[in-house]
């Protein structure tokens, strides 16, 4: 006879789990956990373009200790590693607290005022504009703030520092998306809902390693695969969804636009085409047509490195579904061709009618937390909020109508993040501001980037860690984590979404919006910049948008509250926003139709020869976020991806662990190898979370693509050679008088590559 269950008291624990209730743990009521005094916060995730809802866990005494998962239709309970440990930051103690001041980087940091800090900055921006002229002082914002500061990175670099030179960190992300969507449509977001793929019967993700970039949105791929969908996966690696594909084309890096160009052929010859639709919606097919028609099974398979008949394969597949959808990312976006691989898997959705229908069409996924809104209103050098172009004179008229300035008084558009760096080495860029990016790590071709900071007479950082970049200015200010403050990001839907303050920050610690208005208040513009905090200013964006395509000014924070959140465009408060663009075939552009585009393949801009034969690739994995500066602090994070490794294949001869040298024309640097079958044996892939001497982005090139102007990340000539010893990571920077936390840090030294399956024969370490 089997015993009865035990009693479902609250005060009878197992072994062991006494403290974890008494913590908290215990079910709450309602879902209030007022028992314990504890509230819990909805909110979403600060990392990636999912941005998966969670509560974060606030104690008696207003501060986050813990996360829950949160049922939000977008990530239902779920959460990736890194959303579970991203709580562990807000009250880290690698915090910064105070700003940290030097007047020359041959002296150390030291903590200062908040009022010396600020006067320092401003005397400097002063002295540079006064001796070099305005365009002398550069600003670089990023893509995980919140679009309030988005919108007000733009507006203080053109209204307060009065320069042409504000870029930010989306264009090492999504730029290349964004050129071939307004080529094609007019307009700059994926296409389709999420909720679209579980209805689609053929999927083709490009260039995506979803399983690890974007863990969560993986409920999505098998929800369809449940109900029978079909699944192609592009990439060079057969990663963790790869390994799941009917059909997994392992191309060479830098050849995508050949493959698609040879897919779209196929579906010509095959007469695969979905001539109405094509006859009645776009424009540009004629040339589209004949500029594939040379570009053969058997040519794409020789550019390639694959069979001939994977080509035929995919294009049976794709154009023969009833519903079919793409979907990419960096994989085929990091390229010198970034823009017209997009292109080429935008024509082939196109020309099989997949655009605009519940379970058919085409879209991007958004690598960073607001990659899709950080891009919308105004921080990119050459857009103005709302999306709006900064060389449109009506537009221009527009916004400075909107900022109360005159319209002499805005500046033309300015360059790129990397070409800024080429500036800053020149002497033309003498100046600069970064808030929320760590080029160090994250701008290719390191040794270019570093000697253009330090040719920089003043630097300035905004972060709440301390960033190997900021780790070389003159002045970095403390500021909020996402959990401090309030404000919206839109997601790789577009779907914007309503983060929410979860708890004071710290003693000496200012959000980005204040410290913003205090430099413009001491630069002459206080009555530009008079905000209270985010409400104040998402209002004024939505002013600012409105009439636009990027249009939010039906969005509101209350209905982002009570709805979970609002696909733009959103024009009135009693709009229910638009989750699926392109219905019955019609885009943004002024004639409604898809303007296709032709496109020639080119090889990458690094060439192969006898001393480089190989090809370097770079990404992500599912432990870290881009730079690294938060997760390389977080200890569960730390412990399941201490380090960097190189992914070679057997045939090389290395076994798990071994010392390689990996060595392009921009350096060399050693890692353990990480052999698997699961990469091709003419490309190598790192990770490139970490700083040197253990950078990825130490050996890849600064090649860009002339519309996007992206750095081709995803490829570059490399060779690969036994060497002695592995490289040593380093450990995060830390302020004055501290050491980054140790708890952290131990699993630093582990010379071996991870044991988790990142691909098959990877688990041995033997």
């Amino acid at each position: 006879m089997s015993s009865a269950p035990p009693p479902l008291d609250p005060s009878i624990a197992p072994p062991g789990t006494r403290t974890f209730r008494d913590a908290g743990g215990i079910p709450a009521d309602q879902w209030h956990a007022d028992q314990n005094g504890e509230t819990l916060v909805p909110t979403h995730c600060c990392f990636c373009g999912v941005q998966c809802g969670m509560y974060l866990r606030v104690d008696r005494a207003g501060k986050v200790f813990g996360v829950e998962p949160r049922n939000h239709d977008i990530n239902r309970m779920r959460l990736c590693p890194k959303g579970i440990n991203a709580y562990q930051q807000v009250n880290h103690p690698d915090r910064l607290t105070a700003p940290l001041l030097r007047r020359s980087r041959d002296e150390p940091f030291r903590e200062a005022s908040w009022e010396e800090a600020l006067d320092f900055t401003v005397a400097e921006i002063r002295r540079i504009q006064a001796a070099h002229g305005n365009d002398a002082f550069g600003l670089l914002g990023g893509a995980s703030l919140f679009s309030e500061k988005t919108y007000l990175v733009g507006k203080f670099g053109r209204v307060a520092l009065k320069t042409r030179h504000v870029d930010y960190n989306g264009r090492l992300c999504m730029v290349s998306a964004a050129g071939a969507n307004k080529l094609a449509f007019g307009i700059d977001r994926a296409g389709n809902p999420f909720s679209d793929i579980l209805l689609s019967d053929c999927l083709l993700i490009a260039g995506s390693n979803v399983g690890e970039c974007f863990p969560v949105m993986t409920q999505y791929l098998w929800g369809a695969r449940d109900r029978g969908a079909s699944l192609i996966v592009i990439d060079p690696r057969e990663t963790a969804i790869a390994r799941t594909a009917d059909i997994h084309v392992a191309l060479k890096p830098g050849t995508d636009a050949a493959f698609f160009n040879a897919v779209l052929n196929v579906v010509i010859q095959e007469n695969l085409v979905d001539k109405e639709f094509v006859a009645a919606h776009t424009t540009g097919w004629d040339e589209v047509r004949a500029s594939v028609a040379d570009c053969t099974p058997e040519v794409a398979a020789d550019i390639c490195g694959i069979p001939a008949h994977q080509v035929v394969q995919v294009a049976r597949a794709f154009a023969g579904a009833d519903r079919a959808m793409a979907w990419h990312a960096r994989g085929i976006e990091h390229h010198s061709q970034g823009v017209e691989n997009c292109l080429t898997v935008i024509n082939l959705c196109t020309a099989t009618g997949n655009l605009g229908k519940p379970g058919a069409g085409y879209g991007t996924i958004t690598g960073q937390g607001n990659g899709q809104g950080g891009r919308e209103h105004g921080q990119k050098s050459d857009l103005l909020p709302g999306g709006r172009s900064i060389a449109n004179p009506e537009h221009r008229r527009q916004i400075c109508e909107i900022w109360g300035i005159e319209e002499t008084e805005l500046p033309p558009a300015g360059t790129s993040m990397m070409e800024m760096v080429w500036q800053m080495q020149r002497q033309e860029i003498r100046g600069l501001i970064g808030i929320c990016n760590n080029p160090f790590v994250s701008l290719p071709n390191y040794a270019t980037v570093k000697s253009g900071y330090d040719t920089l007479e003043f630097h300035a950082q905004f972060d709440f860690f301390l960033s190997e970049t900021a780790a070389n200015a003159h002045v970095v200010f403390p500021v909020t984590t996402w959990a401090e403050d309030e404000g919206v990001m839109a997601n790789a839907e577009a779907r914007v979404v309503k983060h929410n303050k979860a708890q004071e920050p710290p003693a000496g610690v200012r959000t980005d919006t204040w410290v913003m208005c205090q430099l413009a208040q001491r630069l002459g513009v206080a009555d530009k910049f008079s905000y209270a905090g985010s409400r104040e200013v998402f209002d004024e964006l939505r002013i600012a948008s409105a009439g636009t395509v990027n249009d939010y000014y039906g969005i509101t924070y209350e209905r982002l509250e009570e709805t979970g959140g609002i696909a733009w465009p959103c024009p009135s408060t009693d709009h229910p926003g638009t989750p699926r663009l392109f219905e019955g075939g019609r885009t943004a552009h002024p004639d409604g139709k898809i303007h296709m585009q032709a496109v020639e393949w080119h090889p990458p801009m690094d060439p192969y020869d006898e001393e480089h034969p190989m090809s370097l690739t770079t990404g992500r994995t599912v432990a870290h976020f881009l730079s690294g500066n938060q997760t390389r602090r977080l200890g569960a994070l730390v412990e399941q991806t201490p380090r960097p490794w190189v992914e070679v294949h057997p045939s090389h001869g290395f076994r798990n662990g071994d010392p390689v040298r990996v060595v392009t024309r921009r350096g060399s640097e050693v890692f353990p190898a990480l052999v698997t079958e699961a990469i091709r044996p003419d490309t190598v892939f790192i990770p490139y979370h970490w700083p040197v001497p253990t950078a990825a982005n130490a050996l890849t090139i600064d090649a860009l693509d002339p519309r996007s102007k992206i750095p081709e990340y995803k490829v570059c000539a490399c060779r690969i050679e036994a060497a002695e010893r592995i490289d040593e990571v380093p450990a995060p920077p830390a302020p004055p008088g501290h050491q980054a936390y140790p708890a952290t840090q131990v699993s630093r030294t582990d010379p071996l590559p991870p044991t988790s399956p990142q691909g098959r024969g990877t688990a041995e370490r033997s």
